[in-house]
C-alpha cells in the first residue's frame, strides 16, 4: 500500500482571509490525502521549513494580497537550497492571467483563481505527483 499524497497548505504573507485555502484543504483531505494547514500570516521561510519538517509532497499557497510575484521566488529558492526541488508547488488566489506564464517558469506547476472547482484541485494534484 503506498502512503497518501502529502499536501502543506499555507497562507504567506500578510493577507488575513483564508476561506479559500480552508476549502481546499478539506478537500483535499477528503480526496484521502494528508494536509497539514499551517495558518495564516507564514514567512517563507516558515512555509519551507514546514515542508520539509512535514515531508511533503505538495505545497499549496493562497495569496489574495497580490504579493505572489515577491512570496513565490522566495518560497521556491528556500524548497530548492533545502534539497526540496521535488516537492510540486500551486497557488490559488487572485493572480493576474499574465502572472501565470512568469509563474509556470518559475516552477509552480498549478495556478487557480476564484470559483475554480475543488475537484480540479484535486486532480491537479494527484496528477503532479504521479
Amino acid at each position: 500500500m503506498e502512503r497518501p499524497i502529502r499536501v502543506l497548505v499555507a497562507k504567506p504573507g500578510l493577507d488575513g482571509h483564508d476561506r479559500g485555502a480552508k476549502v481546499v484543504a478539506r478537500a483535499l483531505r477528503d480526496a484521502g490525502m494528508e494536509v497539514i494547514y499551517t495558518g495564516l500570516r507564514q514567512t517563507p521561510e516558515m512555509i519551507a521549513e514546514a515542508a520539509l519538517q512535514e515531508d511533503v509532497d505538495v505545497v499549496g499557497l493562497s495569496i489574495l494580497s497580490g504579493a505572489h510575484m515577491a512570496l513565490l521566488p522566495r518560497i521556491l529558492e528556500l524548497l530548492r537550497a533545502q534539497g526540496q526541488s521535488h516537492v510540486r508547488v500551486f497557488l490559488g488566489g487572485i493572480i493576474p492571467d499574465e502572472d501565470v506564464p512568469l509563474l509556470a517558469e518559475m516552477g509552480v506547476v498549478g495556478v487557480f483563481g476564484p470559483g475554480t472547482s475543488t475537484q480540479v484541485v484535486v486532480e491537479a494534484v494527484r496528477e503532479a505527483v504521479k
